[in-house]
């Protein structure tokens, strides 16, 4: 039985007197934690609540226990958090992921801005998908990542929410090529080439239900692990992809959307953290990420992003 898990559930509950409440706190369904409480009761051997339609009440030993668990937990909080805080002291490095195709103009500047921030600590950056950087996050080998959504966030604090909007990029021959804009719907029948699905599962499957949502359908969805592969299938004709405004590339052509109907969304992760230490070099890292991503990859603050087009500074990435 996971007793720390047990006991936080019981404060909660005892704190709330109210399983509803206490479930919504806790980020769980109520069954579930109804089934908690019953397992630790049954451990201990003790009633902790007299439960009723009206109302839920902490029994004697439940009060007699509470101080207890209140004091248990806060010492399992010291254990993790001076562990953290031994983890970054001892090698001075905080661990971060970025997504593939951000390009090397954008890891550089973030580097430089994290270095400026924070000379005593290394960032040690890892390419990891979205999907790797949540399971890394939650088993505490990074520290902090880039993410893109939707994702499985539960658990995790997340930073500023940023934007990019996406057009498509044609062979310079298409005939959609000279149009000055292009409606998600012209592109029917064509194949699409995008970022595997593992990487981001959430982001590829909202692109192509967002797609399908606008009229299309893609004929056949490709995968490229390397913006080149990708860049080969839509000089040949093969596909098309859906990607921000980059490099002009010979032999290509990007166009907008019409209405903006698609936009990759992007912000920093970390797992909730008691260490102050830990918790300012993690918000040094989101504040000189989401900086430089603003700046170096055109992002924007969803919640203030202009309803106009938006032509961002170019990115080295083809699919960044």
């Amino acid at each position: 039985m996971n007793l720390v898990g047990h006991l936080r559930c019981f404060v909660v509950v005892a704190e709330e007197l109210h399983f509803g409440h206490a479930a919504e706190r806790l980020g769980m369904a109520q069954p579930p934690l109804s089934q908690r409480i019953q397992r630790l009761e049954r451990e201990l051997g003790v009633r902790l609540f007299d439960r009723s339609s009206r109302k839920v009440e902490l029994t004697a030993p439940g009060r007699l226990l509470l101080d207890e668990a209140r004091d248990i937990l806060a010492r399992v909080e010291r254990v993790y958090s001076l562990a953290e805080r031994a983890r970054l002291g001892a090698d001075g490095t905080l661990r971060a992921g970025l997504p593939s195709g951000l390009g090397g103009r954008v890891v550089a500047a973030l580097i430089a801005a994290f270095r400026e921030r924070r000379p005593d600590l290394r960032l040690d950056l890892r390419e990891t998908g979205t999907a790797e950087q949540v399971r890394a996050l939650a088993e505490g080998t990074l520290d902090a990542g880039v993410v893109r959504h939707p994702c499985d966030s539960r658990g995790l604090e997340l930073g500023p929410m940023l934007g990019r909007r996406l057009g498509v990029l044609l062979p310079a021959g298409a005939d959609l090529a000279a149009s000055p804009e292009v409606h998600l719907a012209d592109l029917a029948g064509r194949d699409l080439v995008t970022t595997p699905r593992e990487e981001a599962p959430g982001a590829h499957d909202d692109l192509l239900a967002s797609c399908r949502r606008h009229g299309y359908a893609p004929a056949a969805v490709h995968e490229a692990r390397h913006p080149e592969f990708a860049l080969g299938l839509v000089l040949a004709g093969t596909a098309v992809a859906l990607v921000p405004r980059g490099e002009d590339v010979p032999g290509t052509t990007w166009r907008p959307l019409v209405g903006e109907p698609l936009a990759w969304r992007t912000s920093c992760a970390w797992r909730r953290t008691r260490d102050p230490g830990h918790a300012r070099a993690i918000a040094d890292f989101t504040a000189a990420a989401t900086a430089v991503l603003r700046r170096e990859a055109g992002m924007e603050p969803l919640d203030t992003a202009p309803a106009r087009r938006v032509v961002p500074r170019p990115s080295s990435g083809f699919l960044a």
